[in-house]
């Protein structure tokens, strides 16, 4: 059986024209990142999953769940209830991205002090440079 790197992708994400392109973009959105790894931790309504996703507006997570969902990331389930209840989580392809995804934002809250060391560095060369006024 051949490997995925010994075979051709049928998607390139470097190609302007690749579909993909917009999968990644919801993905690794700001809001989408955050809704993802916020789905990996189970069902949520959509108040309960605004509050966890802290600091995005009812519009933007509506039209991020829209989106994750079209991808096929993201399971909407409508109760009809009075009022209606509805719950959002993630598909089988929804928790294998998450996963990657977390592994990610782990990768990046773990090693915030070397970030933020490096971006004090980087302003003060770029204050040293800069001319005084």
């Amino acid at each position: 059986m051949a490997t995925a790197s010994e075979q051709d992708l049928p998607y390139d994400v470097f190609s302007r024209a690749c579909p993909s392109r917009a999968t990644l973009e919801h993905v690794t959105g700001r809001w989408g990142s955050l809704t993802l790894g916020a789905l990996y931790e189970g069902t949520f309504r959509f108040n309960e999953l605004r509050r966890r996703v802290d600091g995005v507006s009812e519009k933007m997570l509506s039209q991020t769940l829209h989106a994750l969902e079209r991808d096929g990331l993201v399971h909407r389930e409508a109760q009809p209830t009075n009022p209606p209840r509805v719950d959002y989580e993630l598909t089988p392809l929804g928790r294998e991205v998450a996963e990657r995804l977390l592994a990610l934002i782990r990768c990046v809250e773990g090693r915030m002090d070397d970030v933020l060391a490096a971006r004090h560095r980087y302003d003060e060369a770029r204050a040293e440079e800069s001319p005084s006024r």
